[in-house]
């Protein structure tokens, strides 16, 4: 039996690649390394569940790659990280869904995100609010990149960091004693330009800039908040994963061109 497991996601060095896909939800932990070559499930402790397998470089090497599912929110995903540096993984890109903030961003396109909105309580516990939740240059590049290559619809821009779920308003629901607060954030930060709204990023960012780790983040759009529409079917994900694979490839190869 290994020893010196991290005590939450129970991995140890040796079981993940130093290139780790963060979805949230452990189901889809199972999609993303069906896109892997000798994949395997090395770990499933709690809400953090891990595959490792293999994927093909540019130039024709074997790349090591895992996926770990954070869980929802930035509680969970800050723990996740933090364990996953602890045993050799230095390159996170989430692969998350969200709801969008602007009539542009459609259900069933994609958004890179650039940076995040630090609605939630996490990232404060680390450094005060005026230190940017900000993603890695050469993963958005890389991300951007790939999507163009692959030419899906996609968007880049700032996006929104919650804690709570269930604060948008919903048609015949009770009012929130913070209704009318959280309105006008909403209506601030789509007025802002924040093109989706999701749950884990903004630990995701914050994190990997203390720990000088590189993190991106690419969200599939599966419902449209900013109308309150409800969320119909998951679309986009299978776009996303891709993305995130074609990515990897192009940072490890990057790198090695300037090693």
């Amino acid at each position: 039996m290994k020893k010196n497991k991290e005590y939450h996601i129970a991995l140890s060095k040796g079981d993940v690649g130093r290139y780790v896909l963060l979805p949230g939800d452990p189901a889809r932990t199972e999609l993303i390394a069906k896109y892997f070559d000798e994949a395997k499930e090395v770990a499933f402790n709690r809400e953090f569940r891990t595959f490792s397998g293999y994927i093909t470089g540019y130039d024709g090497k074997k790349i090591k790659i895992s996926t770990t599912s954070t869980g929802i929110g930035c509680p969970s995903t800050a723990i996740c990280i933090e364990e996953l540096a602890r045993i050799g993984a230095d390159t996170f890109i989430r692969v998350g869904t969200a709801g969008s903030l602007q009539k542009e961003v459609d259900i069933g396109d994609v958004v890179i995100s650039t940076a995040a909105i630090r609605e939630e309580g996490t990232t404060r516990q680390y450094i005060p609010l005026s230190y940017p939740a900000v993603a890695s240059l050469e993963v958005t590049n890389a991300l951007i990149e790939a999507a163009k290559k692959l030419k899906f619809r996609w968007h880049a821009g700032i996006v929104h960091c919650k804690d709570a779920f269930y604060i948008e308003s919903a048609p015949g629901s009770p009012p929130l004693p913070l209704q009318e607060e959280n309105e006008l954030l909403w209506k601030a930060w789509e007025r802002g330009n924040a093109l989706a709204t999701s749950m884990e990023s903004a630990a995701l960012f914050v994190i990997s800039s203390i720990r000088k780790l590189s993190a991106g983040e690419i969200l599939a759009i599966i419902g449209a908040t900013w109308s309150s529409a409800p969320i119909v079917k998951k679309v986009g994900i299978e776009e996303a994963i891709k993305i995130a694979i074609e990515a990897v490839k192009i940072i490890d190869y990057n790198r090695k061109q300037h090693k």
